[in-house]
């Protein structure tokens, strides 16, 4: 009974062991992927790290390697067991950093202190046996040969340097948490200083402490069990607050990747491990080779999950991620998600409805042009035909007035098509012609038979509903452009505000004037910049830009009249006509390509294909230089500003 017991309890700490493996690695990738650029992720990582060095070994015993292997084993793992805790203090430096308490030299020489001490721990298990003895035992409970360890002479100096670093840590973070101005980084500082207690619990050698074999005691055995158990939980709990740190999105983001991360990544993990060890005793029982069922009962419960998940990921998300008086929006931002189509999809739909109408009505082609634009652009066609472009822009404004005249579904004749209107209500109610649904004529008159013109009606409906969809969308993602770059500016100085600025605050050199906060960063800037140049005659991209608190914007109207966006307006224009060179204008040569591309681009307003066609490039290297185009704008702003800020200064 006894040997059962053991059995089952090994086995069970196998399964704990490589599930501590695997959540921890998986955060380990998940903090490093999601910003590199964190002192808090790259630390964390290090922890972490040596949480999967040590566990990786547990596991690698478990697999019965030869005596050498063994011993190579218990030795590699003081790897991650001499650097865990210093690991932890430059965790919590990093942690006490992000509230505005930055080392001035002490920390940091207390910090390479430490790992000079890991270092020499770790040389000291590798190489000798003055901190770590790996002795031959016989459990009583298993048969075969096994190795664990007992204490060196040195290893009471190592227990001395673990308390020392773990307190050091546990302070650290519990100033860091009195630094936190707001109550929710406050709490999750909290979370963290308990979540410590994660490495420092996983990483003891307590089987140093216990005596050589005790781990694989029964008593042994439970206890190692319920640590490990206790050590998983702990992992996803110190998972959740490390997400946050150095996060450029909300915190509804945050919980959100990170459920979905742990629900599709180390749970799924886990349950393909869990499957892999029990299939083996499960399958005795029924009769069958557990070797040959495993790979089908592992792809069987890896898929499950998978389905239940897609099930699931939508209602978990509801009621643990959303407070309940926001969970209403979260249903109206699916479904917006679920809706929303990119232009090529409209299109696409436009295509099959006009695909339709050519097979009902027996013609070789039909087409949809836009009437939104100062020029009429043919968005969408099936079939070989196409009007004349030069006739059609000639003809718009007759074409429109015919069209405002006609009712549902009655055609026009115009230029051997026959055309109908696509309506859109303004403001007033009142129907007004978007686009136009044209198709080949069949014949000099219209002749289309009742059921024609009943199914040419539906067809019409379709078509109005799909084009009035594209035009209301296109109007949000435009208005999008420019509040995206202000909205991610307030993503990336929601930091800022919640922790309490440093004590002392050095000041800039005289010689670099300040950029406002928000600009200072060059990519930001030139984002701002893109952003008012695609709403150059208005939108929110120029209206609410970053960019009017710029220096030369205040102190820069010239009339009472000039509002700070006229103002703003004229600066991108001087910046733009700085990019004329010397020589005399011409469409395609190399060094007037900026600056046509600005003019034509933002000044004029054209768009991409005709720009192409102008400047005989494809759209793809139009896309490319328009990039520079818009970076040397932004570079150029840059220096009307700091010329600025140091004539004030002067």
């Amino acid at each position: 009974m006894s040997e059962t017991i053991a059995y089952i309890l090994s086995l069970v700490n196998e399964t704990f062991a490589s599930a501590i493996v695997i959540v921890s690695a998986s955060m380990l990738l998940y903090n490093l992927s999601r910003n590199q650029q964190s002192g808090v992720a790259r630390t964390s990582a290090l922890m972490l790290g040596c949480i999967t060095v040590i566990y990786v070994c547990d596991v690698l015993i478990a697999l019965d390697p030869s005596m050498v292997t063994y011993r190579a084993i218990l030795r590699i793992q003081w790897i991650g067991i001499a650097f865990m805790p210093v690991a932890m203090v430059h965790l919590s430096d990093s942690l006490l950093a992000t509230t505005g308490q930055p080392s001035r030299g002490r920390r940091r020489r207390v910090i390479r202190i430490f790992y000079v001490l890991s270092a020499a721990f770790l040389l000291l298990a590798a190489f000798s046996n003055l901190l770590i003895v790996p002795v031959n035992i016989a459990p009583e409970f298993f048969s075969g040969a096994f190795y664990s360890v007992s204490s060196g002479v040195l290893f009471p100096v190592y227990v001395v340097y673990f308390i020392i670093a773990t307190v050091f840590a546990w302070v650290n973070v519990g100033r860091a948490a009195q630094r936190c101005l707001t109550r929710s980084t406050r709490r999750r500082m909290r979370y963290l200083q308990l979540a410590l207690l994660t490495p420092a619990l996983g990483s003891f050698p307590f089987a140093v402490v216990l005596g050589p074999g005790q781990e694989y005691s029964l008593l042994g055995l439970l206890l190692v069990n319920v640590a490990n158990l206790v050590i998983i939980l702990l992992l996803v709990f110190l998972a959740y607050p490390l997400s946050f740190f150095g996060s450029r999105v909300p915190d509804r983001v945050v919980k959100t990747e990170l459920l979905r991360f742990l629900l599709r990544g180390p749970m799924t993990g886990l349950i393909a491990l869990v499957t892999i060890l029990y299939v083996t005793p499960a399958t005795r029982i029924l009769g069958i080779t557990g070797a040959s069922f495993a790979p089908f009962a592992v792809v069987a419960v890896v898929l499950l999950w998978q389905w239940f998940v897609s099930i699931a990921l939508p209602y978990l998300e509801k009621w643990l991620v959303f407070a309940a008086d926001e969970r209403d929006q979260f249903t109206r931002l699916q479904t917006l998600t679920d809706k929303l189509l990119t232009r090529e999809d409209y299109v696409q739909l436009l295509e099959a409805t006009l695909a339709a109408i050519c097979d009902y009505l027996r013609v070789p082609t039909a087409f949809v042009v836009s009437l939104l634009e100062s020029e009429p652009e043919i968005i969408a066609a099936v079939g070989p035909v196409r009007p004349n472009v030069t006739k059609l822009r000639d003809e718009a404004a007759l074409l429109r007035e015919q069209l405002a005249s006609a009712e549902e579904a009655q055609l026009v004749v115009w230029n051997g098509f026959w055309a109908a209107p696509l309506n859109r209500r303004d403001s007033t109610g009142r129907q007004v012609p978007i686009g136009i649904l044209a198709i080949q004529a069949r014949g000099n008159d219209i002749d289309l038979t009742a059921d024609e013109q009943v199914e040419l009606a539906r067809f019409l409906r379709r078509a109005d509903q799909t084009f009035e969809d594209l035009s209301v969308q296109t109007d949000i993602l435009s208005a999008l452009e420019g509040l995206l770059p202000q909205i991610m500016l307030s993503a990336d100085t929601r930091g800022e505000i919640e922790y309490r600025t440093p004590s002392v605050t050095l000041p800039a050199p005289a010689h670099q004037p300040a950029l406002p906060p928000d600009l200072a960063d060059a990519e930001q800037f030139k984002e701002q910049v893109r952003a008012a140049l695609r709403h150059y005659w208005g939108g929110p991209g120029l209206t609410n830009s970053r960019l009017l608190d710029l220096n030369i914007v205040r102190h820069g109207p010239s009339s009472a009249d000039e509002n700070p966006t006229q103002t703003l307006r004229g600066l991108l224009l001087k910046a733009i006509d700085a990019q004329k060179p010397m020589t005399d204008r011409k469409m395609l040569s190399p060094e007037w390509t900026l600056y046509n591309i600005l003019e034509l681009r933002f000044i004029k307003g054209e768009k991409v294909k005709d720009v192409g066609v102008k400047l005989a490039m494809s759209e793809a290297d139009l896309y490319r230089k328009q990039r520079v185009a818009i970076d040397a704008v932004a570079d150029t702003l840059m220096e009307m500003e700091m010329a600025s800020l140091k004539e004030e200064s002067a």
